[in-house]
């Protein structure tokens, strides 16, 4: 497509409130393009920076009419959740684009590092942007969550470098052609979108392709005895960082910038966060895990902080996706095994029919059977009562965990 963004005077943005989506929003603003954008419900943390900025941002009980705008970009959600509006949109004449392809079109006026894979992109793409930072090359940023140090899911810059995560769903990261493209890791996931492992092993083979500089585990492996101690924990943290290393020396940065920064990396939002203590003395943690290997991951670098028997730890799971859920089912089941209880929440879907195949009930049960301590909780009112009663205590770490929204019963605790 070709798309002279000089002459886009207004975008809108159908499903603003998305982390992903809300950020290219941003970089439209710097851009002095005018932005106004639709959601289905509030979401404070990513819209409320876009109203302080001015954004008129309207919901869907109350959208009636499609304003005029230059451009119309959606959130593939809105496939599934309106895509009576998207068609309205295609029926002005006007360009419709989905958000990577947006992405894409304004990345043509940078240096792209693309950080894809099935694991770890959103923590090594903020890595690589404060190495950016660190090393005074100004980056544009735009990742999946917010960065700890800019308060942030965008960055504005000078700078010729656009730091961006390429996510794998749906093939998006093939809308790039990066400078350089780095890929984390591969494993099974998006079955939705993927025929198989070998489906998926050739997509990333051909994004690798498009890019410039190639960086794939292989390559960034040797790193790994360069990283410093991190104040994120895990193994898949010290790999996220090796990679954004190799990203790094890449672009000529010294070795000791970019382990300084890696050093002061605090984290994103989502990506096993502290989010404070309740008045029993209890940790509380979110993580954004929702893949049986990222589960393991999170609980294995949690169990690096409080070793079992110091710490009983507490997990309240939202599955994500019916169709993912379904697909690793045996694997979700035994992913649990370093925590001492699991609470599941209903399944959280975006983009696909209910599936009565599976159900969280369901997998709570196998969880039950496989270690035992699991409990399903039917709504986030049962959860947070269950979680409320359990007298939680100094010994005890709490972590909500999944895509979803399990976080608010987290949040509503600490308020209590």
């Amino acid at each position: 497509m070709e798309l002279d963004l000089t002459k886009i005077k207004k975008v809108f943005f159908i499903g603003i409130g998305g982390i992903g989506i809300s950020a290219l929003a941003k970089l439209a603003i710097s851009r002095g393009i005018e932005v106004v954008g639709l959601n289905d419900d509030e979401s404070k943390e990513t819209l409320e920076p876009l109203r302080q900025q001015g954004v008129e941002i309207f919901f869907l009980k109350d959208f009636k009419e499609l304003p005029q705008a230059n451009m119309y970009v959606y959130s593939d959600a809105w496939l599934f959740r309106g895509p009576e509006i998207i068609e309205n949109a295609k029926k002005t004449g006007t360009p419709v684009l989905s958000y990577f392809e947006a992405l894409a079109e304004f990345a043509k006026n940078y240096k792209v590092l693309a950080i894809s894979g099935t694991h770890g992109k959103t923590t090594t793409t903020a890595m690589v942007a404060e190495i950016l930072v660190s090393a005074g090359l100004d980056p544009t940023v735009i990742v999946g969550s917010f960065v700890k140090s800019f308060g942030s899911n965008f960055r504005s810059g000078k700078g010729e470098y656009l730091v961006v995560e390429a996510d794998e769903f749906a093939r998006h990261m093939l809308f790039f052609k990066p400078y350089v493209g780095a890929v984390t890791n591969i494993e099974v996931d998006h079955l939705d979108t993927y025929k198989d492992l070998e489906d998926i092993k050739n997509t990333f083979a051909k994004f690798l392709s498009q890019s410039e500089i190639k960086i794939s585990e292989n390559d960034y492996e040797k790193f790994l005895p360069l990283v410093p101690k991190l104040q994120v924990p895990g193994e898949h943290n010290r790999k996220n960082a090796a990679c954004a290393f190799a990203v790094a020396q890449i672009l000529g940065i010294d070795d000791h910038v970019t382990s300084l920064a890696l050093h002061n990396f605090a984290g994103t939002w989502r990506r096993l966060e502290n989010r404070g203590t309740l008045a029993s003395g209890t940790i509380v943690y979110d993580d954004y895990a929702h893949h049986p290997s990222e589960i393991r991951a999170s609980l294995q670098a949690l169990r690096e902080l409080y070793p079992k028997g110091e710490k009983k730890i507490y997990v309240l799971f939202q599955p994500h996706m019916y169709n993912r859920t379904k697909a690793f089912f045996k694997e979700f089941s035994e992913s649990f095994v370093l925590a001492d209880e699991v609470g599941f929440l209903p399944i959280f879907y975006a983009r696909e029919a209910p599936d009565p195949e599976v159900s969280s009930e369901k997998l709570s049960n196998e969880v039950e059977k496989f270690q035992g301590n699991s409990h399903y909780l039917p709504d986030f009112d049962s959860a947070e009562k269950y979680f409320r009663e359990a007298n939680f205590g100094p010994d005890d770490i709490f972590v909500t965990m999944g895509a979803g929204l399990a976080y608010k019963v987290g949040d509503n605790l600490m308020k209590i």
